[in-house]
């Protein structure tokens, strides 16, 4: 009876065994889950800190990490409630804040009198054949509105000339001169008018014929222009 009774402990503790077998791996699977789960809520502090902070730049950033990253974690649920905007406010503002850099505004003494400048680079052609489009004015000589290249002899233009243009993709026609003093520039003819559709439109495009490179299609990215940085002047008396 006592080696039976020994069977049956062995046995009773062999299945005992067996049945605990089985839970071994789900554990070693939930360890893994919870680290994830740990790390990806430490990271949602900080990316929760950025929020509070307005750093909305590495605030996206660390978003995307904890959705790609811990897709399935409880961080990564409450991160996708806020990323989406939180991407297309931060999209839009860098935009913003890129166009008006593009910018430049000058206020400065000008032969004999004061004159007021709102310049910006083409952003195609670059390098050395970029022309400036610059909006000035001088207290004896007014508004004027002109290209200006910066490099080489200027543009081709007798008489009047007519420059189509696309504001926003609309087609436009622009009339221009060469000034007759000789610098490398073209003047518009109705300045008023190209200030006021300008300031409505993201981007400029003009044809032209420049010395160098024959026929060009300037491009300006106008959209982030100010109006209340283009210091007005009274001409003089």
């Amino acid at each position: 009876m006592r080696r039976y009774s020994q069977l049956a402990v062995l046995l009773a503790t062999a299945t005992m065994g067996a049945c605990s077998q089985p839970s071994e791996p789900q554990a070693a699977q939930q360890a893994p889950a919870n680290n994830q789960a740990d790390e990806a809520a430490k990271k949602l502090e900080t990316y929760q800190q950025l929020l509070k902070l307005h750093n909305d730049g590495p605030a996206v950033q660390l978003g995307h990490e904890i959705v790609d990253k811990y897709p399935d974690t409880p961080a990564a649920a409450e991160v996708k409630q806020t990323l989406d905007n939180l991407e297309t406010n931060y999209k839009a503002s860098s935009e913003k804040a890129r166009l008006t850099a593009l910018w430049l505004y000058q206020t400065s003494p000008m032969q004999g009198g004061t004159q007021s400048t709102a310049t910006i680079q083409s952003t195609r052609p670059t390098g050395e054949e970029t022309v400036r489009l610059i909006l000035r004015r001088h207290t004896a000589w007014g508004q004027t509105v002109f290209l200006y290249a910066t490099a080489g002899k200027g543009f081709v233009c007798k008489g009047d000339c007519t420059l189509k243009a696309t504001f926003d993709g609309k087609p436009k026609t622009l009339k221009a001169f060469r000034p007759p003093t000789g610098e490398p520039a073209l003047i518009f003819r109705n300045d008023p008018q190209f200030i006021k559709d300008m300031a409505k439109t993201k981007r400029i495009t003009i044809d032209v014929v420049t010395v160098s490179r024959g026929e060009t299609t300037l491009t300006f990215e106008t959209g982030g222009f100010d109006a209340d940085k283009w210091a007005p002047l009274s001409k003089k008396k």
